[in-house]
């Protein structure tokens, strides 16, 4: 078994679709970032590559690289499945937790797991996603940005 922590934050702006978990959410602030800046999926991504002992994030799909420009993190963490899977490893669960203010996230978990456990072709009952404030402290509180981290647990095949 193999272990692997991620995270990542973005600033929020005008002008920009928020999505979260591959899910678009109605709000009038996105987060600004090279890809469509899906915090979540980003976490997810660095946590797998890093159980995977494969670097990081920005070593498969880094921001200089115009290729990525705009492109939806599913697509990103996609391609890092089959990057997993040709290591020869599988994944276990995910556990993941997203850091907003606002908007109110809760109603939007549910279809959050559903894409990523698709995407990850795991049961979605393996796909924790979780919402939290830090109650007007740092960015984040202060409506600033979103974070999220996220574990995820791989084993090896064979």
């Amino acid at each position: 078994m193999r272990v692997g922590i991620g995270f990542d934050s973005h600033n929020m702006v005008p002008g920009r679709k928020l999505v979260l978990g591959g899910v678009e959410i109605p709000f009038e602030l996105g987060l600004e970032g090279h890809s469509d800046a899906d915090v979540l999926i980003h976490a997810i991504i660095d946590a797998l590559f890093g159980a995977a002992g494969l670097g990081t994030i920005g070593d498969h799909f880094p921001d200089t690289d115009e290729t990525y420009r705009g492109i939806a993190s599913t697509k990103l963490l996609a391609q890092t499945m089959s990057r997993i899977r040709e290591a020869e490893l599988e994944p276990v669960n995910v556990d993941s937790v997203i850091v907003a203010e606002r908007p109110r996230l809760a109603p939007h978990v549910s279809a959050m797991r559903s894409t990523i456990a698709e995407i990850m072709r795991i049961p979605e009952s393996r796909v924790s996603v979780k919402a939290t404030t830090t109650e007007g402290k740092d960015a984040t509180g202060r409506g600033e940005a979103i974070a999220a981290h996220a574990v995820v647990l791989l084993s090896e095949n064979g």
